[in-house]
């Protein structure tokens, strides 16, 4: 087998111990990022059915109307 130079060892230790060390940091920067998604995706869709809602709302007022006048 052949040496290897104390500095290399050192140096892939670190990598591994930084890459080990870092893994539930990136895994909460995730989570959040797809609870931000979904939050996200919440509100949009309480948006669009809040405008169907006005939309079915105006034409129940509008046939209403007609059936008032007539």
């Amino acid at each position: 087998m052949t040496e290897v130079n104390a500095a290399v060892t050192h140096s892939v230790a670190m990598v591994n111990a930084l890459t080990v060390g870092m893994s539930p940091t990136m895994a909460m920067g995730s989570q959040y990022q797809h609870i931000a998604y979904n939050v996200g995706m919440a509100m949009m869709n309480q948006v669009f059915a809040q405008q169907q809602a006005n939309i079915s709302h105006q034409a129940a007022s509008v046939v209403n109307l007609l059936q008032t006048y007539r």
